[in-house]
């Protein structure tokens, strides 16, 4: 229940300043009426930072979440309920406080009063996306809404699913390398300017050069630890306002296609992401053109939004889809090959379905192949700093001890 903050004056004309438990504004005015005040100004109470921040977070909707939800309502619908029982359905298991829960509740008003499905979803494009209500769209018009809906939901749940196994794959070796990171600052500040302090205390003998390089460094970050935290937001900062460049935009997407086994698995990702998402839109009658102008959008990557947006230029010229796909240069043989034959055979969303389906598997590869190499890397970039560290240390001590 929100708690509001009210300014009134009595009778006499003495301010009054309170604060009030109840459900709406309204009722506030009327407790204040009640208890002889003349309310002047009436607000909700802020709950301050982190009640910023709680809510921020509560009103967050992620992928999982919409995969969830468009499997629900296409079940619903699939069983012969209303739209807006549906959604009714779906209102009620949600927390009204929730990002998805508030969608569901406007929404459902929207679609109450008249309002197509597709256009009230197009006020959240930032959460489902252009390929999802674009769908949602044209299932409505050609009264086909749950069988888009039961796609969506396939499609979603695939996606889910792979990210899931990148992200899972990808956790070990990020604590790892985080680990490290702190292991190395905590002896540069702290455990590395102690043994100096004791070497030096023996002031007889020449310190070897490695662990004079130690020295140096951990003097270094001692001094100057402050200005990595803001190195790293200044870093961040000039990316984000470079990123705002098309020309640093592109010419960054482009090299991190480029970068051994990491550039394969985005390449393999966007692939099967945007194969599988033109196969959903055409299926949903979307026509050819509409639909790769879509699909540029939701690639995630520059260089293949440029040649989607090509592809879709020269088809809209009258060039046939394969030899507008072989044009661009980017995508793989087999691309071009089953983009071919599912041209002439009449079934192109039916290819490209298979297409995903062949990309996700080499998507799945790539991440195994990624974490097989980076686990010994890390090992070997352990090996050499605990040896640097262990060489720097002890041979110090042997040339302490032979100068005895």
């Amino acid at each position: 229940m929100p708690k509001f903050v009210y300014k009134a004056r009595d009778w006499s004309g003495k301010l009054i300043k309170g604060e009030l438990d109840l459900s709406n504004q309204k009722e506030v005015v009327e407790s204040i009426k009640d208890n002889g005040l003349i309310p002047l100004s009436i607000e909700v109470k802020s709950g301050g930072m982190f009640s910023e921040l709680t809510k921020a977070v509560k009103g967050r909707v992620n992928l999982k979440q919409v995969s969830t939800f468009t499997r629900q309502l296409s079940t619903m619908l699939t069983a012969g309920l209303a739209l807006t029982d549906a959604l009714a359905l779906l209102k009620n298991q949600y927390d009204e406080g929730s990002g998805l829960g508030q969608i569901v509740g406007k929404t459902l008003d929207e679609v109450r009063g008249g309002m197509p499905l597709g256009k009230s979803l197009s006020a959240y494009t930032k959460v489902f996306g252009e390929a999802y209500i674009a769908s949602v769209s044209a299932g409505e018009e050609a009264g086909v809404l749950d069988e888009v809906m039961a796609k969506l939901a396939d499609t979603m749940e695939n996606q889910s699913e792979f990210q899931g196994k990148v992200k899972g794959a990808m956790i070990y070796p990020i604590i790892v390398i985080v680990a490290m990171i702190i292991v190395a600052f905590v002896m540069m500040i702290f455990v590395i300017p102690k043994m100096t302090a004791m070497y030096e205390d023996f002031g007889t003998a020449q310190m070897p050069k490695i662990t004079q390089i130690l020295m140096s460094v951990s003097s270094w970050v001692a001094k100057l630890w402050f200005m990595f935290p803001l190195m790293g937001v200044g870093l961040f900062m000039a990316y984000k306002i470079a990123m705002k460049s098309p020309k640093f935009h592109f010419r960054r997407d482009g090299y991190v296609l480029k970068i051994p086994i990491m550039g394969v698995l985005s390449e393999k990702s966007i692939l099967a992401n945007t194969t599988r998402t033109l196969s959903m839109l055409l299926t949903a009658g979307i026509t050819l053109v509409e639909a790769l102008k879509i699909v540029a959008t939701v690639s995630g990557n520059k260089v293949y939004e440029k040649a989607f947006l090509e592809i879709a230029e020269k088809v809209q010229k009258g060039f046939s889809v394969a030899v507008s796909f072989e044009n661009t240069g980017i995508f793989p043989p087999i691309v071009n090959q089953m983009i071919s034959t599912g041209e002439a055979t009449g079934k192109l969303d039916e290819v490209l379905m298979k297409v995903s389906d062949y990309f996700t598997k080499e998507a799945e590869e790539a991440v195994k192949a990624l974490t097989a190499a980076i686990e010994p890397l890390i090992m070997v970039v352990l090996g050499i700093g605990v040896g640097f560290l262990v060489i720097a240390v002890i041979m110090p001590i042997y040339t302490l001890t032979s100068s005895v």
